[in-house]
């Protein structure tokens, strides 16, 4: 269903690449999927011809194309390791870095209409940033994100709804650092489940099929009530 392109960032970093999936039919809306720290693989772009099998232009982009092209990691403790040392190299560039990756992505997604945002781990960090920083996007949904609910992240102020997914057995994103966020955040849906980190990956031992699932539907339900023309 998709197919990898490259495309223009306005920071001078001339080219990057990333994964687009187009919908059958009109597009319904865009929607920017944010990797974790594996790379667009092979299940950021099964997220993504997903998200275009419900009607929506996707567009995942490879965040990691500043430091490292064709990144697409498995979920070893060495993949673990590599992408932990891509992600530390990416957010040591100075700014704005991979934020412009994600306007040019936001930008080729609106073709389709309205732009919402999910992302997952790392992807769901930058999911929220993005929601902070982008007024073009109508929507975002943040997956597990690392850091997010620490300092200095959760003082940032979304500037559209933000739906976000946590696992209460986390073991990188410590509970109470969720009811934190939780207070801090009253404007923000957040739903927790009683699971880990990774909950969404079928292709990881953490898999939850019943949290995943549910996640999934809300996700959905979101992009429907704020992409809607």
């Amino acid at each position: 269903m998709g197919h990898f392109t490259e495309l223009q960032t306005n920071d001078g970093f001339l080219r990057f690449n990333a994964y687009v999936a187009q919908p059958e039919g009109t597009p319904k809306g865009g929607i920017v999927v944010l990797q974790e720290i594996f790379g667009v693989n092979a299940h950021i772009r099964d997220v993504a011809d997903r998200y275009a099998a419900e009607g929506y232009l996707v567009v995942a982009p490879a965040t990691f194309d500043r430091v490292r092209t064709g990144v697409e990691l498995g979920y070893t403790e060495e993949d673990m390791a590599t992408g932990f040392d891509l992600k530390k190299q990416v957010e040591a560039l100075p700014a704005p870095c991979v934020m412009d990756d994600i306007a040019a992505a936001i930008t080729h997604a609106s073709h389709a209409g309205k732009v919402g945002i999910v992302g997952f781990c790392w992807g769901g960090l930058l999911s929220w940033r993005s929601a902070c920083q982008f007024s073009a996007l109508s929507a975002a949904v943040t997956y597990y994100g690392g850091g997010m609910t620490l300092e200095p992240d959760i003082g940032r102020s979304p500037l559209c709804p933000v739906l976000s997914h946590f696992g209460t057995q986390d073991q990188f994103i410590p509970a109470d650092s969720i009811e934190a966020f939780k207070k801090a955040h009253s404007d923000v849906e957040v739903h927790t489940y009683e699971t880990g980190h990774g909950f969404n990956c079928d292709q990881r031992g953490a898999y939850n099929e019943a949290a995943a699932t549910l996640a999934r539907e809300r996700t959905l339900a979101f992009f429907k009530q704020h992409l809607a023309a």
